[in-house]
């Protein structure tokens, strides 16, 4: 396998991933900032032309960051960081939908509206009116989300460190240097980003 790797915090997610399986394999750098993703050589691997992709064994191309985690935990599954069960894999499942639907598309599309306009606007259709109505609707589910962790659970599955937090972590680490911090309000969630902070694939 080869991992097509760029800066963002999609791609970042995928290598914290492996960080946390112990998953190595060549990594090709691509330059988004060139709009290398959007040339043709990048549209064959991924005809949206988005970034991280993942190339397999059989010369096929997998993106989007939770399909390539599903793929990599199938191919490597311990140490399991979706789940070992089918419970433990549907919790997982549940809270990683909630937190990208809810959380990481809002943060994501508020930024490239609004202080990534200049950079997105040539590439992507944008709405610059959207951006402040994204950025609230993510720091309203934030405090949704920080009510949620009141009951002393380390991690959103509780005890097991996830994909979900893996998500969550790397989109709010993002925010924090695109002009949307967390708010320290959501004292909870502070905590649980200090914990994650901590842990050696934080740095992948």
């Amino acid at each position: 396998m080869k991992f097509y790797d760029s800066v963002g915090p999609n791609p970042r997610i995928v290598r914290m991933f492996m960080a946390e399986k112990g998953i190595e394999m060549p990594k090709q750098a691509v330059d988004l900032r060139k709009g290398e993703n959007r040339e043709a050589e990048h549209l064959k691997r991924n005809p949206h032309g988005q970034m991280p992709t993942l190339e397999l064994d059989n010369g096929n191309y997998l993106s989007e960051i939770t399909a390539i985690c599903e793929y990599l935990e199938e191919k490597h599954p311990n140490p399991p960081m979706i789940g070992a069960t089918p419970e433990e894999r549907a919790e997982c499942r549940m809270w990683t939908r909630r937190v990208d639907l809810n959380i990481c598309e809002h943060m994501g599309n508020g930024f490239r509206f609004g202080e990534g306009l200049k950079f997105f606007e040539k590439r992507i259709p944008c709405a610059p009116e959207a951006s402040p109505g994204l950025k609230m609707i993510a720091a309203n589910r934030l405090q949704w989300l920080n009510g949620q962790m009141a009951d002393g659970r380390d991690y959103l599955c509780g005890k097991r460190f996830t994909l979900a937090d893996i998500l969550l972590y790397g989109w709010l680490d993002f925010g924090g240097q695109v002009g949307q911090p967390l708010d320290p309000a959501n004292t909870n969630i502070v905590a649980w980003v200090a914990r994650v902070a901590e842990r050696p694939s934080a740095k992948a």
